[in-house]
């Protein structure tokens, strides 16, 4: 929390301090703000924030950027929303590619939780899209259009590795190796769909699973 909300209002402060502030500032968050489900679907406009300390954790974070009224009409805001980012060299596919690799992967949990995913391409794409595009405001949810459950990313993962995926991965074994709190993330998920990003105009080049996986193996 200290790392995302006091170094945020630091920023905060001195965008408003500023003689000549920025024209934008973008925020990267997390879709942990939504209330994990297996049936709901969250667009940039629904409610979230008060669920668990990873929601509210987003919650308190971006509350944390609003700028003052008379710096609002001066910078131009974007929240960007990310999902699980999927790229070569860190992040999820780091850690969850060895056991695909030696033939012993799989679902995670009951497979059955959304997986809200973004090749970091088109993460990366959607804040320059942001800093860019001056018709850009408000939050934007950073995940491909294309989501999947985890059971789906698993098989998705084996296939573009060319192994199996028959052992799931039981959740206390998540939480034993993440902690409570970071394993929510991979036991429990949202299902998000880019309704504003899709909006704004950006054009992703990962819209699909495979293709995303495809790159990111290779």
């Amino acid at each position: 929390m200290s790392s995302r909300i006091n170094t945020t209002k630091a920023l905060r402060a001195a965008i408003a301090g500023a003689q000549k502030p920025p024209r934008v500032w973008v925020l990267l968050t997390g879709v942990g703000y939504y209330r994990p489900s297996l049936s709901a679907e969250y667009v940039e406009g629904s409610s979230g924030g008060d669920f668990d300390f990873m929601s509210r954790l987003v919650r308190d974070w971006e509350a944390a950027a609003k700028l003052p009224r008379d710096t609002e009409e001066a910078v131009r805001q974007v929240i960007v929303r990310s999902g699980v980012v999927l790229g070569r060299k860190g992040g999820a596919i780091k850690q969850m590619i060895w056991p695909f690799r030696l033939g012993v992967g799989g679902a995670i949990g009951s497979g059955h939780q959304y997986f809200p995913w973004i090749h970091v391409d088109d993460l990366s794409g959607i804040i320059a899209h942001s800093l860019e595009n001056e018709a850009v405001k408000g939050v934007l949810n950073g995940v491909a259009p294309a989501q999947c459950t985890n059971a789906e990313f698993a098989k998705s993962l084996a296939a573009a590795l060319r192994r199996p995926a028959v052992l799931p991965l039981p959740g206390f074994a998540v939480r034993a190796a993440l902690g409570s709190e970071r394993a929510v993330m991979l036991l429990e998920g949202q299902r998000v769909v880019p309704e504003r990003t899709l909006g704004s105009g950006y054009r992703y080049r990962y819209p699909e699973l495979q293709a995303a996986l495809e790159d990111i193996v290779s």
